[in-house]
């Protein structure tokens, strides 16, 4: 009876990972057949075009790459992440090594404060940025793009960074200090070195933030077009008479291709237990 029970509960769980294995996968699956349907083509009939490329054309991938600039939205989205993924790492790195090491005064309110700003929607602060920026020369430039992401950006990471610093054994560090190490030594050699999983995290999740993110795209750079990220610019293919989902669905699907990249260069680094058997007893 009782394996009987055990045998009724996997196939239950085994049923429950295919579907949600199905409804995760599906989606892009879908966008990928749409971009092989032409230029106008969302939907199809066809109960096996619904799975399956019954019919394909390259159709789409030649309009955005030939007869859209594409390419140059492609640009600003790369520049943009790039660039936020680097300003974040190296203000981050350093902000939660002190947090996370350093006894200093308001080291506690800072991270209150820390949780606090997290705690605040996003979507509010768009007027005061704009405001800012436009007061400092930076409203409708990348840079100011890259500066209200990187800001918006850092508190997560230092958080982050932060508790993968405490998990790392400060007997590591003096026994560096020891041998001759400064704390700046210490840290660059030492403590970054055995971060790099959280490195990794935290370079994908500000690469990210900063290649998908819309709403502060569409307001902080309302023109030019040669200027507008990946994402603002496929939202404003579409106009009043025609949606040109074939277009969407082939600009979505170049749009995963650098991310993916990312996320399979870093996926060797996101492992865990760097630090295990590194201080005995």
């Amino acid at each position: 009876m009782k394996r009987r029970t055990k045998s009724t509960a996997k196939a239950l769980q085994l049923i429950l990972a295919i579907l949600a294995a199905f409804f995760a996968i599906y989606p892009v699956w879908f966008v990928i057949l749409a971009s092989g349907r032409g230029t106008g083509r969302l939907l199809t009939f066809n109960l096996a075009g619904m799975f399956l490329p019954v019919t394909w054309s390259f159709e789409s991938y030649q309009v955005m790459l030939f007869e859209q600039p594409f390419l140059t939205w492609m640009k600003n989205s790369l520049t943009v992440a790039a660039l936020t993924t680097v300003a974040c790492l190296f203000i981050a790195t350093s902000a939660a090594f002190a947090f996370s090491r350093m006894r200093f005064y308001g080291r506690e309110w800072g991270l209150v404060l820390f949780l606090a700003i997290q705690s605040f929607p996003g979507v509010l602060s768009l007027v005061p940025i704009a405001q800012l920026l436009t007061a400092v020369g930076g409203y409708g430039k990348i840079w100011g793009l890259i500066l209200a992401y990187t800001v918006g950006t850092l508190i997560f990471t230092t958080m982050n960074l932060k508790g993968y610093f405490d998990t790392i054994p400060i007997d590591l560090e003096e026994a560096a200090m020891i041998d001759g190490c400064g704390p700046v030594q210490s840290f660059l050699l030492i403590a970054l070195p055995l971060a790099r999983p959280a490195l990794a995290v935290t370079a994908l999740f500000a690469f990210m933030g900063g290649w998908g993110e819309y709403v502060l795209a569409s307001v902080l750079i309302p023109a030019p077009e040669t200027r507008k990220t990946a994402m603002v610019a496929l939202y404003r293919l579409a106009n009043d008479i025609n949606t040109p989902w074939g277009l969407f669905a082939a600009g979505a699907v170049m749009i995963i291709i650098p991310v993916l990249i990312i996320f399979l260069y870093l996926q060797r680094y996101l492992e865990g237990g760097l630090t295990l058997g590194g201080v005995k007893g």
